[in-house]
């Protein structure tokens, strides 16, 4: 929190030294109090990071999962093994599922642990639509954990696509103004030297 602040405090206090006019006042004082609103909504790095790595290990729990039910295993033992099997994030909240599960929660209710996750949605779905139909739910997180696999990859694509078009971005900054001092401006002073 106090890096925030500082953070905050300190771009308020550049813009009033740069401006060095009256006006320089309220807006430092906006740019501090938005900046500082906007630093306030982000998620720690620390809850970022763990975060991530539980929807790094969603398509592994999947797959764990979609094994120990084919091997016979009740829902709540299923996730109780994935749940120790993967640790990490995703274990302690698979942990809370299994034990909600076995103290009698609803389904959408105890797989809510996930909710946050991006991509977890879909798993919540089959579970919940499997509680309620009694339909196979091996085969959905099999599936599921195919679709993961192949979001995960085609999102890696499109950043580096993106990455190769900011890469270019600072070249043609750099030597367009070169090209145009450089190639054009004699060219065209030439011309119009001659024509003059």
């Amino acid at each position: 929190m106090r890096l925030r602040v500082l953070t905050a405090l300190g771009c308020g206090i550049a813009i009033l030294l740069c401006s060095g006019a009256w006006w320089g006042v309220p807006v430092a004082a906006g740019v501090t109090y938005g900046l500082d609103r906007v630093l306030s909504r982000q998620p720690p790095a620390a809850v970022r990071a763990q975060r991530d790595r539980a929807v790094a290990d969603l398509p592994l729990g999947a797959d764990l999962l979609a094994s120990a039910l084919r091997a016979g295993s009740p829902v709540d033992r299923a996730v109780a093994a994935v749940a120790e099997a993967i640790d990490g994030p995703l274990g302690e909240r698979l942990d809370r599922v299994a034990r909600s599960l076995r103290l009698g929660a609803d389904p959408p209710e105890a797989w809510a642990h996930l909710a946050d996750l991006p991509g977890a949605g879909r798993l919540i779905a089959a579970a919940v639509r499997s509680s309620a139909s009694g339909a196979a739910l091996s085969g959905a997180f099999t599936r599921l954990a195919d679709d993961l696999r192949a979001d995960r990859a085609v999102a890696a694509e499109t950043a580096a696509r993106r990455a190769g078009v900011l890469i270019v971005l600072p070249l043609g900054v750099c030597f367009l103004p070169a090209f145009l001092l450089a190639g054009l401006v004699p060219v065209l002073v030439t011309v119009l030297g001659d024509a003059l």
